[in-house]
Formats: C-alpha cells, sequence, structure tokens
C-alpha cells in the first residue's frame, strides 16, 4: 500500500487498450479479389480505454489500469489517454512488446465494420498488477473480462467496499462466468449472453442472469434496436436512434462510458439507457472508436428529437413482462442509481 493516498476518482477501468488502424472502403471484394482503400487512419481504441475517455469527456474523473507496449503504437495509445486527461499513473510500459493492435475494416455503405486484432500475451494483466488502492479510490469499477484473473481481483476488492462494477463483455474468455456474481451492473454485447447461457430469448437471458448469478442490473446492447436491461424486477427497453452511420465501432464502448456517467449522476435506468444509445449513437457519425464522443448536452438534443429503430417485439414484451415477474430475488432491489 502506498504512503501517500490515491486521489479519488469517478471510475477506474481495467481491460484492453487498442491501436487500431481504420480502412473505410467502398465494398468488401470476393475472396481474392481486391479494393481500393477510400481512407486509412491511426485511432485510438479499445474497451475499457475508450469507455473511460467517453466518461472523462462528460466530465468525470477517470483513471486506467492496463499494460501498453513499448513499440510506436503503445506511446501513441499511452499519449491518447493522457491528452485526455485520464489518470494513467498505473499504466505499465512493457518493454519489447509490441501493443496490442486491431486493423478495422469499414464498409461505408452500412458502417458496419471488421475487426482483426492481436495481443501479445506479454501484455496480459495479472492479480499482483492491479493497485489495491487504485480500485478503491474510486467509485465505480469498469471491467471488460478480457484478463479474467486480474478482473477477479479487482472487482472482489470494489465489491468488499461497496464499490459498484460495471461490466461490458463482448467476448467468451475461459472462466469468464467466476465475474458474473461480482458484476452489479452488466450490459453485454447480444451475442455474449446467448453463447455464455445457451439461451436466445434476451429476456429470459436477463432473467437467468438476475436469478442465478443475482447481478442487480443484467442488460444488453441490440445493435440498432437499441438496448434492453433489467432492473428491480422490471425490463426497460430503450430503441435506438436513426442516425447516419459512418463507423460503428466503439459505439458499446461508448455505450457503458455514457451508462457510467448516468450511473455517477443518479438516474434511473431508463435515462442512462436513453442517454448511453444516444451517445453511442453519435459516436457511430465518425471514424474511429473514439471519433463521434459528443457532448452530454448534443446526446440531450439527440434524446428530445431523434427519430428511434423501435422493435415492436421489445417494446410489446418488456411492457408486458413487468408485472408479471416482480422481483427475481424474492424482494425488491433499490431502483436508484448509486451516486456514491
Amino acid at each position: 500500500m502506498r504512503s501517500k493516498a490515491i486521489e479519488v476518482v469517478d471510475v477506474a477501468g481495467l481491460g484492453l487498450n487498442a491501436t487500431d488502424t481504420v480502412l473505410v472502403v467502398r465494398e468488401f471484394p470476393p475472396l481474392g479479389g481486391k479494393a481500393r482503400a477510400l481512407s486509412m487512419a491511426r485511432q485510438a481504441g479499445g474497451q475499457v480505454a475508450t469507455a473511460l475517455v467517453t466518461a472523462r469527456r462528460l466530465g468525470l474523473r477517470s483513471r486506467y489500469i492496463g499494460k501498453v507496449g513499448s513499440d510506436g503504437a503503445g506511446r501513441f495509445q499511452r499519449r491518447s489517454l493522457e491528452q485526455e486527461g485520464v489518470d494513467i499513473r498505473h499504466v505499465q510500459t512493457v518493454r519489447g512488446v509490441p501493443n496490442q493492435i486491431g486493423l478495422i475494416i469499414v464498409d461505408q455503405a452500412t458502417g458496419e465494420r471488421t475487426v482483426f486484432w492481436d495481443r501479445d500475451a506479454r501484455l496480459t494483466l495479472r492479480p499482483a498488477d492491479v493497485p489495491r488502492e487504485a480500485v478503491l479510490s474510486a467509485r465505480v469499477l469498469h471491467l471488460d473480462g478480457c484478463d479474467v484473473e486480474a478482473c477477479l481481483q479487482a472487482a472482489s476488492w470494489a465489491k468488499q467496499a461497496g464499490i459498484p462494477v460495471v461490466a461490458d463483455l463482448d467476448t467468451v474468455y475461459k472462466n469468464v462466468e467466476r465475474l458474473f456474481p461480482m458484476i452489479d451492473y452488466l450490459i453485454a454485447s447480444a451475442n455474449f449472453l446467448p453463447a455464455v447461457t445457451g439461451r436466445n430469448d434476451p429476456f429470459k437471458v436477463l432473467e437467468y442472469m438476475a436469478r442465478e448469478y443475482g447481478i442487480r442490473t443484467p442488460g444488453m446492447t441490440l445493435g440498432r434496436d437499441g438496448a434492453l436491461a433489467l432492473a428491480g424486477g422490471r425490463f426497460y427497453y430503450s430503441p435506438g436512434f436513426v442516425i447516419e452511420t459512418v463507423d460503428t465501432t466503439g459505439a458499446g464502448d461508448v455505450f457503458h462510458g455514457a451508462l457510467i456517467f448516468g450511473l455517477r449522476r443518479g438516474w434511473p435506468v431508463d435515462r442512462m439507457l436513453e442517454f448511453s444509445n444516444a451517445m453511442a449513437g453519435l459516436n457511430c457519425t465518425a471514424v474511429g472508436a473514439r471519433g463521434g464522443i459528443a457532448t452530454a448536452r448534443a446526446a440531450e438534443k439527440l434524446m428530445s428529437a431523434g427519430m428511434r429503430h423501435r422493435n415492436p417485439e421489445y417494446e410489446t414484451r418488456g411492457r408486458t413482462a413487468v408485472a408479471a415477474r416482480g422481483s427475481l430475488h424474492g424482494r425488491r432491489p433499490a431502483e436508484r442509481s448509486d451516486t456514491g
């Protein structure tokens, strides 16, 4: 433990960073074909790193706990966080190791992206690499489940201290299910929860996660359809916003940074989902994981006047499933958000 107290921050994040090369193409050629790239740019990204940058731009104090390589890509990533005002005192540079990279190919017509990535095993964060006070001096802990053992260590400290744990899970890492009981707010990708539970119905999946693991607010992002969450025994569905999609890279990361902002503001679940959806949508209007991170004012404007991609099934089932289920734990959890 450090003799000097570590500064209190709103959110500490432990997870991935990546330095991306983003290629925009008019269309994908057939296998073995060729296509001209319309643009190419180096961008800073990574699930947790981008969420922390989003939270920081919205006015929260953010801290990143992780590793970067000693190459140009690692220096680029570290500099990007530092310039954003994210606390990087607990970022380790691993000598002689390249940073995690992503090659992202964006289809101009749809804005959808295909990601190729690589991460050197020496960038793995281990429990001994996680400073206890760096976690305990945060008001929220954010994880992506990548380095499971390190995440478990951080989450156990947070849980014992009553610090809410937010998780963005989209890859089925080995033993990631051990994290579930530690998580308070799990907003996973649409594919993740069906893969780990064997259930395809999103409503049943969220009920299962709440019942089996005691997750306070399980949820999932649904692409253009928005997001769905279960909290306090009722479902909340937030339709996605109609925007001119340029690049979907980083939408989920920005969603989580915005969710943490709402959590720190003490917003109810429905408002957190609406705001996070708006921030994620606006980020898709520019190239790169952090290319379109908007202001809170811009998100509020979209929330008040934006058109929506409403999925009738989610809206109808969300309303009818509310009262029928009641509390899944035999009691009604508090519906307010943690403000710390």
